[in-house]
C-alpha cells in the first residue's frame, strides 16, 4: 500500500532504475523510499557503518518514510527511488 500521509519534498529524487547506495540524502531527518522491484530490502546504517535496522518492501510501488539521524545512510537491495522529506501537520 502506498504511503497515505502528507510530507514536504526537501530535495531531488534519486535516479530511477538503480539501487540506493549508502546515501544520507543531504543529512535529511526523514527519507521516503519507494521500491521499483519486489522484495526490496531497505537497510539503514549509522555513521560508523553499523547496521541500525532493515525492512522489506514486498511489492514494487511499496513505500516507506524513514526517520533517521543526519549521518545515517540508507541503501536498498534492488531498484528504488528516494528523496528527503519533512513531516507536515
Amino acid at each position: 500500500m502506498a504511503y497515505q500521509g502528507s510530507f514536504k519534498l526537501k530535495g531531488a529524487t534519486t535516479s530511477a532504475g538503480s539501487t540506493i547506495s549508502a546515501s544520507n540524502f543531504g543529512r535529511a531527518h526523514f527519507v521516503r523510499v519507494q521500491a521499483q522491484a519486489a522484495a526490496n530490502t531497505v537497510t539503514v546504517v549509522n555513521s560508523d557503518d553499523e547496521a541500525i535496522g532493515t525492512c522489506i518492501l514486498v511489492t514494487a510501488g511499496d513505500s516507506i518514510v524513514i526517520e533517521k539521524s543526519p549521518g545515517d545512510k540508507v541503501s536498498t537491495s534492488g531498484n528504488a527511488v528516494g528523496s528527503a522529506v519533512a513531516r507536515t501537520g
